[in-house]
């Protein structure tokens, strides 16, 4: 079973930074609005500690997290977007504090959890470590959508593997979120880390490939960024289509970010 001491300790190392570049921000700026329509930097932190607490539920109370879900279907087009409205309401210093304590009290369950333990999510049950690489892409996500309201640009780093590896596993469920077929042929990806490392995926013979910069993959796989505006490059019918579906989260496809050529 994979170690997710690195991942636990890169999601801290993420949360630290957006922590630092929020805490640093007059309570009027946690009203600025982000690039995710109706979401300002206030809501972005909300959603962040709705997240965590709600990972901490499936980590440390199966029927508290259940009965989370019950509500999700229940009112599935607003589920989110209440709990973001909820915590956005706060005051900032007390969000902050909440966002806090949520994220530590969920970094201390995550490292005490026995080897091969899985716990339930919104969709498939998650080891560990995949729930924290989860935790890990939406923090680096939504920390972009606060960076670009403070008009701060945060320089990437190889925290973001975890985030490319995820959205290389998770291809066919973006597929089937679309309702489309898995392609049956295996898609080779070669990706450049910030730090200059080469960082490979699938069969090096395989006949279809992505390759570009890790970032773009990764703002492709979140949705921060269109595939217009990105570097990268696909060999291969089904490698092509993947770049248009691509999204390493859960739930049903975004809309996605319009390209740039288009907010001009």
């Amino acid at each position: 079973m994979a170690d997710p001491t690195p991942v636990l300790d890169d999601l801290r190392a993420e949360s630290d930074e957006l922590d630092r570049l929020v805490a640093a921000s007059a309570p009027d700026r946690w009203t600025l609005p982000t690039p995710a329509p109706g979401w300002t930097v206030a809501h972005q932190i909300a959603h962040l500690a709705w997240t965590d607490h709600s990972a901490l539920l499936a980590v440390t109370d199966e029927d508290g997290f259940r009965a989370l879900v019950e509500q999700a279907l229940a009112a599935p087009d607003s589920f989110v977007d209440q709990g973001a409205e909820e915590g956005a309401a706060l005051p900032p210093a007390e969000l902050l504090a909440r966002w806090r304590a949520g994220r530590t009290a969920l970094d201390e369950a995550l490292r005490k959890t026995p080897p091969g333990a899985r716990f339930p999510w919104y969709g498939p049950p998650m080891a560990a470590a995949s729930l924290a690489t989860a935790r890990l892409m939406e923090t680096w996500a939504h920390g972009l959508d606060v960076a670009d309201a403070l008009g701060v640009t945060r320089a990437p780093t190889d925290r973001i593997r975890h985030i490319a590896r995820l959205g290389v596993r998770t291809r066919d469920f973006a597929f089937a979120a679309h309702g489309l077929p898995a392609p049956a042929d295996p898609v080779r990806v070669e990706l450049l880390g910030p730090s200059g490392e080469s960082w490979t995926y699938g069969p090096d013979d395989a006949a279809q490939r992505v390759t570009g910069p890790a970032l773009d993959f990764c703002l492709l796989v979140t949705q921060r960024a269109h595939r217009a505006d990105l570097a990268l490059r696909a060999e291969g019918p089904d490698a092509d289509r993947w770049l248009d579906v691509a999204q390493a989260f859960a739930g049903p496809p975004g809309p996605g970010r319009p390209p740039k050529e288009a907010v001009r």
